[in-house]
């Protein structure tokens, strides 16, 4: 399974350590594939900045590379604000390019979660949707800490 990640251009800095760990472990969002296929990151890159630019041509690329789904990095969802574009984003993508989008990548981070709870970010109906992947129990958003 080829996979491609879309960041937040905030993190654009970022390595992908988490990302990578959490595939390796089948953890966060990518605990739906299965454990005895390879999965193989074949496009990684930022969103563009505020607004997005990049979602309107990331995946064309990506999908030339293979790319059978899009991860958006959990960056997304934990960013201080989260994004308020990645539902639009995600029905763009999949709208667009006829191809699925997860949100999420590895599991939200215990101290996001602990923060993200006192702000009350993610307490509409739309957010708990848009976390549950990457929601884990507290042991796993420990380790990602």
């Amino acid at each position: 399974m080829k996979i491609g990640i879309i960041i937040c251009e905030r993190y654009k800095n970022c390595a992908g350590g988490k990302c990578f760990r959490a595939m390796n472990n089948r953890e966060g969002a990518f605990d739906i594939y299965d454990k005895n296929k390879s999965l193989e990151i074949v496009g990684y890159t930022s969103c563009g900045g505020c607004p997005g630019g990049n979602i309107e041509y990331a995946p064309e690329e990506m999908i030339k590379n293979g790319v059978e789904a899009i991860h958006f990095a959990t960056g997304f969802v934990v960013g201080y604000p989260p994004c308020p574009h990645i539902a639009y984003f995600k029905n763009f993508i999949e709208s667009q390019y006829h191809i699925p989008v997860v949100v999420g990548t590895h599991p939200i981070p215990q101290k996001y979660y602990i923060e993200h709870s006192r702000l009350k970010t993610w307490n509409s109906k739309e957010w708990q949707e848009i976390i549950k992947t990457t929601l884990c129990n507290e042991e796993i958003r420990k380790s990602y800490d």
